[in-house]
């Protein structure tokens, strides 16, 4: 299992407890990003630069995941994309993603989008709290914790 996460955007605040988690439990972490990011050098922690352009670096974490690995996005068709490759997306404040829940969530975003457009909704998501930080770190390390058990029972 591999972690790939969709950095050009993401919250800052969470990189560290993505790193934490990657180093206890040697779990190998790739950033996929359109432009350089400063991180300490570490055996399981990688980046993966891309030429800037929409979709980029989603098209390079479609192409480079595998199944059972794990994604961190806040971009639902990418969720999708990593889905339907029989890996798992989470979105920066612990929402995990999988078979049972990408398509509701599509629909959602496709709804919500057209609302936007048509002047029915107007602002953003919510601004990223401690609490979605905790939400994340829990999810993470129960998810991680869970398929590592998994695997090693195989």
């Amino acid at each position: 299992m591999q972690i790939f996460v969709d950095a050009d955007a993401f919250p800052n605040v969470i990189k560290d407890i993505l790193i934490k988690a990657s180093l206890r439990l040697n779990v190998p972490l790739v950033f996929v990003a359109n432009k350089p990011l400063r991180l300490d050098r570490h055996a399981h922690i990688s980046i993966i630069l891309v030429p800037e352009g929409p979709d980029v670096a989603d098209d390079r974490i479609a192409e480079q995941v595998q199944p059972g690995d794990l994604v961190i996005t806040a971009d639902i068709p990418l969720a999708d994309r990593v889905v339907n490759k029989k890996a798992f997306a989470m979105n920066p404040r612990g929402k995990l993603y999988t078979e049972d829940n990408i398509k509701d969530r599509l629909a959602m975003r496709d709804l919500l989008n057209e609302l936007r457009n048509n002047g029915a909704i107007t602002g953003g998501p919510a601004v990223f709290n401690q609490k979605d930080r905790q939400a994340f770190a829990n999810q993470l390390d129960s998810f991680l914790i869970r398929q590592l058990k998994a695997e090693r029972s195989i």
